[in-house]
Protein backbone atom coordinates (compact mmCIF):
# COMPACT_ATOMS: atom_id res chain seq x y z
CA UNK A 1 0.00 0.00 0.00
CA UNK A 2 1.39 3.35 -0.94
CA UNK A 3 2.13 6.06 2.01
CA UNK A 4 -0.01 8.91 -0.78
CA UNK A 5 -3.65 6.51 -0.94
CA UNK A 6 -5.51 8.50 1.68
CA UNK A 7 -7.46 6.50 4.59
CA UNK A 8 -10.34 5.66 3.30
CA UNK A 9 -8.97 4.14 0.47
CA UNK A 10 -6.46 2.40 2.69
CA UNK A 11 -9.08 0.96 4.69
CA UNK A 12 -11.35 -0.28 1.31
CA UNK A 13 -7.72 -2.08 0.50
CA UNK A 14 -7.44 -3.36 4.13
CA UNK A 15 -10.28 -4.96 3.99
CA UNK A 16 -9.82 -6.34 0.41
CA UNK A 17 -6.40 -7.99 1.42
CA UNK A 18 -7.24 -9.39 5.21
CA UNK A 19 -10.93 -10.23 5.74
CA UNK A 20 -11.30 -12.36 2.11
CA UNK A 21 -8.62 -14.14 4.27
CA UNK A 22 -10.08 -17.98 5.37
CA UNK A 23 -5.77 -18.60 6.99
CA UNK A 24 -3.04 -17.10 8.10
CA UNK A 25 -0.72 -16.00 5.03
CA UNK A 26 2.70 -14.74 3.74
CA UNK A 27 3.13 -11.18 3.40
CA UNK A 28 6.47 -10.35 2.37
CA UNK A 29 8.13 -13.53 3.27
CA UNK A 30 6.19 -12.97 7.15
CA UNK A 31 2.93 -15.00 8.66
CA UNK A 32 0.01 -12.71 9.02
CA UNK A 33 -3.07 -13.64 11.00
CA UNK A 34 -6.24 -12.34 10.00
CA UNK A 35 -6.43 -10.61 13.51
CA UNK A 36 -2.87 -9.06 11.99
CA UNK A 37 -4.89 -7.61 9.48
CA UNK A 38 -7.47 -6.34 11.55
CA UNK A 39 -5.12 -4.24 13.15
CA UNK A 40 -3.56 -2.82 10.13
CA UNK A 41 -7.30 -2.17 8.78
CA UNK A 42 -8.00 -0.17 12.13
CA UNK A 43 -5.11 1.84 12.58
CA UNK A 44 -5.01 2.59 8.67
CA UNK A 45 -9.14 4.15 9.46
CA UNK A 46 -7.81 6.54 11.94
CA UNK A 47 -9.05 9.60 10.93
CA UNK A 48 -7.25 12.42 11.96
CA UNK A 49 -9.21 14.37 15.37
CA UNK A 50 -8.78 17.95 14.89
CA UNK A 51 -8.56 19.73 18.59
CA UNK A 52 -9.67 23.50 18.47
CA UNK A 53 -8.71 25.92 21.02
CA UNK A 54 -7.58 29.72 21.68
CA UNK A 55 -4.00 30.14 21.44
CA UNK A 56 -2.79 31.17 25.41
CA UNK A 57 -0.79 29.17 27.37
CA UNK A 58 -3.79 28.08 29.59
CA UNK A 59 -5.95 26.99 26.54
CA UNK A 60 -2.93 25.29 24.70
CA UNK A 61 -2.42 23.66 28.65
CA UNK A 62 -5.86 22.00 28.52
CA UNK A 63 -6.06 21.08 24.68
CA UNK A 64 -3.37 19.12 25.43
CA UNK A 65 -4.78 17.78 28.50
CA UNK A 66 -7.49 16.53 26.42
CA UNK A 67 -5.26 15.11 23.66
CA UNK A 68 -3.26 13.40 26.91
CA UNK A 69 -6.42 11.81 27.88
CA UNK A 70 -7.65 10.70 24.10
CA UNK A 71 -4.57 8.91 23.78
CA UNK A 72 -4.80 7.16 27.21
CA UNK A 73 -8.38 6.41 26.39
CA UNK A 74 -7.73 5.13 23.14
CA UNK A 75 -4.70 3.29 21.95
CA UNK A 76 -5.31 3.66 18.20
CA UNK A 77 -5.31 7.41 18.66
CA UNK A 78 -1.13 7.14 19.36
CA UNK A 79 -0.88 6.91 16.18
CA UNK A 80 1.36 9.30 14.55
CA UNK A 81 -1.19 12.31 12.91
CA UNK A 82 -4.18 10.74 14.65
CA UNK A 83 -4.47 14.15 16.73
CA UNK A 84 -3.86 17.61 15.88
CA UNK A 85 -4.18 20.77 17.58
CA UNK A 86 -5.67 23.64 15.63
CA UNK A 87 -4.95 27.01 17.33
CA UNK A 88 -7.74 29.68 16.66
CA UNK A 89 -8.13 33.31 16.93
CA UNK A 90 -10.69 34.36 18.86
CA UNK A 91 -12.43 38.35 18.92
CA UNK A 92 -11.65 38.11 22.55
CA UNK A 93 -8.07 37.25 21.89
CA UNK A 94 -7.41 40.25 19.81
CA UNK A 95 -9.18 42.73 21.73
CA UNK A 96 -7.48 43.45 25.17
CA UNK A 97 -7.65 46.83 26.25
CA UNK A 98 -11.53 47.29 26.34
CA UNK A 99 -14.35 45.40 29.29
CA UNK A 100 -15.45 42.81 27.35
CA UNK A 101 -19.48 44.00 28.22
CA UNK A 102 -18.10 46.91 26.06
CA UNK A 103 -17.27 44.41 22.91
CA UNK A 104 -20.06 42.46 23.33
CA UNK A 105 -19.10 39.23 26.24
CA UNK A 106 -17.90 35.96 26.88
CA UNK A 107 -19.48 34.66 23.36
CA UNK A 108 -16.52 36.73 21.89
CA UNK A 109 -13.70 33.58 23.49
CA UNK A 110 -15.88 30.89 21.70
CA UNK A 111 -17.36 32.63 18.37
CA UNK A 112 -14.48 31.55 16.07
CA UNK A 113 -14.39 28.03 17.54
CA UNK A 114 -17.66 27.81 17.13
CA UNK A 115 -17.88 28.40 13.55
CA UNK A 116 -14.70 26.57 12.62
CA UNK A 117 -16.33 23.45 14.29
CA UNK A 118 -19.61 24.01 12.56
CA UNK A 119 -17.47 24.13 9.22
CA UNK A 120 -15.41 20.99 9.56
CA UNK A 121 -12.74 22.89 9.98
CA UNK A 122 -12.23 21.17 13.84
CA UNK A 123 -13.95 18.18 15.05
CA UNK A 124 -13.79 19.31 18.70
CA UNK A 125 -13.67 22.01 20.70
CA UNK A 126 -12.33 22.63 24.27
CA UNK A 127 -13.24 25.46 26.13
CA UNK A 128 -12.84 27.04 29.64
CA UNK A 129 -16.45 26.25 30.76
CA UNK A 130 -16.56 29.48 32.11
CA UNK A 131 -16.60 31.57 28.18
CA UNK A 132 -19.11 29.10 27.09
CA UNK A 133 -22.30 31.04 26.79
CA UNK A 134 -25.41 29.60 28.50
CA UNK A 135 -27.19 29.05 24.13
CA UNK A 136 -24.73 26.63 22.28
CA UNK A 137 -25.35 27.19 18.54
CA UNK A 138 -27.32 24.84 16.67
CA UNK A 139 -25.94 21.80 15.41
CA UNK A 140 -23.16 22.06 18.17
CA UNK A 141 -22.75 19.63 21.34
CA UNK A 142 -21.37 19.94 24.85
CA UNK A 143 -21.47 16.45 26.11
CA UNK A 144 -18.12 16.08 27.78
CA UNK A 145 -16.64 17.95 30.83
CA UNK A 146 -13.21 17.01 31.86
CA UNK A 147 -12.59 16.20 36.12
CA UNK A 148 -13.01 20.13 37.79
CA UNK A 149 -10.00 21.61 38.97
CA UNK A 150 -9.90 24.26 42.34
CA UNK A 151 -12.69 26.13 41.86
CA UNK A 152 -11.72 29.35 43.68
CA UNK A 153 -9.70 32.19 43.14
CA UNK A 154 -6.64 33.81 44.54
CA UNK A 155 -4.88 37.16 45.57
CA UNK A 156 -1.67 37.86 44.36
CA UNK A 157 -0.15 41.11 45.47
CA UNK A 158 3.34 42.75 45.81
CA UNK A 159 2.49 44.80 48.38
CA UNK A 160 -0.26 43.09 50.83
CA UNK A 161 -1.00 39.56 51.79
CA UNK A 162 -4.81 39.87 52.04
CA UNK A 163 -7.55 42.67 50.25
CA UNK A 164 -8.11 43.96 54.06
CA UNK A 165 -4.42 44.55 54.03
CA UNK A 166 -4.83 47.33 51.07
CA UNK A 167 -5.01 50.97 51.53
CA UNK A 168 -7.83 53.29 50.71
CA UNK A 169 -7.81 54.11 47.21
CA UNK A 170 -5.45 51.04 46.07
CA UNK A 171 -6.36 49.74 42.97
CA UNK A 172 -7.18 46.00 42.02
CA UNK A 173 -6.96 45.17 38.48
CA UNK A 174 -9.54 42.91 37.39
CA UNK A 175 -11.88 42.52 34.47
CA UNK A 176 -14.34 40.04 36.15
CA UNK A 177 -17.98 42.00 37.23
CA UNK A 178 -18.34 39.46 39.18
CA UNK A 179 -14.92 39.72 41.51
CA UNK A 180 -15.20 43.44 41.10
CA UNK A 181 -18.73 43.42 42.84
CA UNK A 182 -18.03 41.15 45.36
CA UNK A 183 -14.56 43.15 46.67
CA UNK A 184 -16.64 46.37 46.51
CA UNK A 185 -19.01 45.07 49.07
CA UNK A 186 -16.70 44.15 51.90
CA UNK A 187 -14.43 46.84 50.76
CA UNK A 188 -15.47 49.94 49.06
CA UNK A 189 -12.99 51.77 49.73
CA UNK A 190 -10.53 50.13 46.99
CA UNK A 191 -11.07 50.87 43.42
CA UNK A 192 -11.45 48.08 40.58
CA UNK A 193 -9.64 48.66 37.39
CA UNK A 194 -9.77 46.48 34.03
CA UNK A 195 -7.45 44.45 33.84
CA UNK A 196 -7.49 41.96 30.73
CA UNK A 197 -4.78 39.48 29.19
CA UNK A 198 -3.46 35.77 29.60
CA UNK A 199 -2.34 35.00 33.02
CA UNK A 200 1.20 35.81 32.34
CA UNK A 201 0.24 39.14 30.81
CA UNK A 202 -1.58 40.11 34.27
CA UNK A 203 1.26 38.97 36.05
CA UNK A 204 3.64 41.24 34.82
CA UNK A 205 1.39 44.40 34.65
CA UNK A 206 0.59 43.58 38.20
CA UNK A 207 5.10 43.44 38.66
CA UNK A 208 5.21 46.79 36.65
CA UNK A 209 2.68 48.49 38.86
CA UNK A 210 -0.13 48.26 37.28
CA UNK A 211 -2.10 47.86 40.38
CA UNK A 212 -1.28 47.08 43.61
CA UNK A 213 -3.25 43.39 43.72
CA UNK A 214 -5.09 41.26 41.11
CA UNK A 215 -7.29 38.00 41.51
CA UNK A 216 -6.92 35.12 39.35
CA UNK A 217 -8.66 31.22 39.34
CA UNK A 218 -6.35 28.84 40.86
CA UNK A 219 -7.12 26.54 38.39
CA UNK A 220 -5.44 28.31 35.30
CA UNK A 221 -2.73 28.62 38.08
CA UNK A 222 -2.49 24.63 38.74
CA UNK A 223 -2.74 23.97 35.06
CA UNK A 224 0.27 26.54 34.29
CA UNK A 225 2.40 25.17 36.96
CA UNK A 226 2.36 28.83 38.70
CA UNK A 227 1.04 28.42 41.62
CA UNK A 228 4.61 30.13 43.22
CA UNK A 229 2.77 33.67 42.89
CA UNK A 230 -0.20 32.67 44.54
CA UNK A 231 -0.38 35.40 47.88
CA UNK A 232 -3.44 33.89 49.30
CA UNK A 233 -6.45 31.37 48.16
CA UNK A 234 -9.38 33.18 48.78
CA UNK A 235 -12.45 30.84 50.07
CA UNK A 236 -15.57 30.07 48.46
CA UNK A 237 -17.19 32.31 51.00
CA UNK A 238 -14.79 35.04 50.70
CA UNK A 239 -15.14 34.90 46.54
CA UNK A 240 -18.15 33.21 45.19
CA UNK A 241 -16.68 31.48 42.37
CA UNK A 242 -17.74 32.23 38.50
CA UNK A 243 -20.20 30.16 36.88
CA UNK A 244 -18.65 26.45 35.53
CA UNK A 245 -15.36 28.12 37.30
CA UNK A 246 -12.50 25.23 37.08
CA UNK A 247 -14.20 23.14 34.21
CA UNK A 248 -13.25 22.37 30.60
CA UNK A 249 -15.81 21.44 28.42
CA UNK A 250 -15.63 19.82 25.61
CA UNK A 251 -17.72 20.51 22.39
CA UNK A 252 -18.58 18.84 19.08
CA UNK A 253 -20.89 18.82 16.24
CA UNK A 254 -24.29 17.05 17.02
CA UNK A 255 -24.42 14.68 14.47
CA UNK A 256 -20.91 13.60 14.70
CA UNK A 257 -21.16 10.43 16.06
CA UNK A 258 -17.23 9.65 16.53
CA UNK A 259 -16.65 12.30 18.12
CA UNK A 260 -19.22 12.08 20.44
CA UNK A 261 -18.20 8.63 21.77
CA UNK A 262 -14.70 9.82 21.78
CA UNK A 263 -16.18 12.37 24.64
CA UNK A 264 -18.35 9.78 26.15
CA UNK A 265 -15.54 8.02 27.59
CA UNK A 266 -13.30 11.20 29.01
CA UNK A 267 -17.10 12.68 30.78
CA UNK A 268 -16.39 13.72 34.44
CA UNK A 269 -20.36 13.03 34.91
CA UNK A 270 -20.11 14.76 39.15
CA UNK A 271 -18.37 17.79 36.95
CA UNK A 272 -20.99 17.71 34.41
CA UNK A 273 -24.37 17.92 36.91
CA UNK A 274 -22.60 20.18 38.94
CA UNK A 275 -21.90 22.43 35.56
CA UNK A 276 -25.39 22.25 34.42
CA UNK A 277 -26.75 23.39 37.55
CA UNK A 278 -24.92 26.47 37.05
CA UNK A 279 -25.35 27.21 34.07
CA UNK A 280 -29.28 26.52 34.60
CA UNK A 281 -28.84 29.46 37.21
CA UNK A 282 -26.95 31.28 34.52
CA UNK A 283 -29.86 31.22 32.11
CA UNK A 284 -32.25 31.87 34.59
CA UNK A 285 -31.41 35.00 35.81
CA UNK A 286 -30.94 35.67 31.83
CA UNK A 287 -28.33 38.38 33.27
CA UNK A 288 -26.66 40.76 30.41
CA UNK A 289 -22.58 40.74 30.27
CA UNK A 290 -23.06 43.82 32.40
CA UNK A 291 -24.75 41.82 35.69
CA UNK A 292 -21.99 40.32 38.28
CA UNK A 293 -23.33 36.93 38.86
CA UNK A 294 -21.85 33.83 40.95
CA UNK A 295 -22.67 30.50 41.28
CA UNK A 296 -20.99 27.25 42.36
CA UNK A 297 -22.77 23.92 42.88
CA UNK A 298 -20.73 20.51 44.23
CA UNK A 299 -21.55 16.66 45.55
CA UNK A 300 -21.79 17.37 49.26
CA UNK A 301 -20.19 14.84 51.82
CA UNK A 302 -23.91 13.54 52.20
CA UNK A 303 -24.58 13.03 48.61
CA UNK A 304 -26.49 15.65 48.01
CA UNK A 305 -26.33 18.90 45.16
CA UNK A 306 -25.55 21.73 47.26
CA UNK A 307 -25.82 25.34 45.08
CA UNK A 308 -25.09 28.46 46.39
CA UNK A 309 -25.69 31.62 44.17
CA UNK A 310 -25.70 35.28 43.89
CA UNK A 311 -26.43 38.68 41.94
CA UNK A 312 -25.59 41.87 42.27
CA UNK A 313 -24.83 45.50 41.27
CA UNK A 314 -21.47 46.28 39.72
CA UNK A 315 -20.40 48.08 42.99
CA UNK A 316 -21.55 45.42 45.47
CA UNK A 317 -23.96 47.68 47.06
CA UNK A 318 -27.02 45.60 46.09
CA UNK A 319 -26.28 42.18 46.77
CA UNK A 320 -28.90 38.86 46.52
CA UNK A 321 -27.64 35.25 47.71
CA UNK A 322 -29.72 32.01 47.61
CA UNK A 323 -28.70 28.21 47.96
CA UNK A 324 -30.16 24.71 47.13
CA UNK A 325 -29.82 21.25 48.37
CA UNK A 326 -30.88 18.62 45.92
CA UNK A 327 -30.47 15.18 44.59
CA UNK A 328 -27.31 15.08 42.57
CA UNK A 329 -29.14 13.81 39.33
CA UNK A 330 -28.99 15.89 35.82
CA UNK A 331 -32.57 16.39 36.13
CA UNK A 332 -32.55 17.66 40.01
CA UNK A 333 -29.60 19.63 39.29
CA UNK A 334 -31.00 21.95 36.27
CA UNK A 335 -34.30 21.94 38.50
CA UNK A 336 -32.29 23.86 41.28
CA UNK A 337 -30.28 26.04 39.28
CA UNK A 338 -33.20 27.10 37.72
CA UNK A 339 -35.31 27.82 40.75
CA UNK A 340 -32.83 29.59 42.25
CA UNK A 341 -32.31 31.79 39.45
CA UNK A 342 -36.13 32.58 39.22
CA UNK A 343 -36.21 33.34 42.62
CA UNK A 344 -33.59 35.76 42.96
CA UNK A 345 -34.94 37.66 39.52
CA UNK A 346 -38.22 37.55 41.13
CA UNK A 347 -37.51 38.71 44.21
CA UNK A 348 -34.86 41.10 43.78
CA UNK A 349 -34.94 44.99 42.49
CA UNK A 350 -35.03 45.80 38.57
CA UNK A 351 -31.68 47.67 39.06
CA UNK A 352 -30.19 44.31 39.44
CA UNK A 353 -30.94 43.17 35.88
CA UNK A 354 -30.85 46.83 34.04
CA UNK A 355 -26.99 46.61 33.78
Amino acid sequence: MQQCLGRTEGLRMAKSTCFRATAPKRVAGVRVSRRSCHIVASAVATKTVKIGTRGSPLALAQAYMTRDLLKKNFPELNEEGALEIVIIKTTGDKILNQPLADIGGKGLFTKEIDDALLSGKIDIAVHSMKDVPTYLPEGTILPCNLPREDVRDVFISPVAKDLSELPAGAIVGSASLRRQAQILAKYPHLKVENFRGNVQTRLRKLNEGACSATLLALAGLKRLDMTEHITKTLSIEEMLPAVSQGAIGIACRTDDDASRNLLAALNHEETRIAVVCERAFLAALDGSCRTPIAGYAHKGPDGQLHFSGLVSTPDGKQMMRTSRVAAFTDVDAIKAGDEAGKELKANGPKELFMY
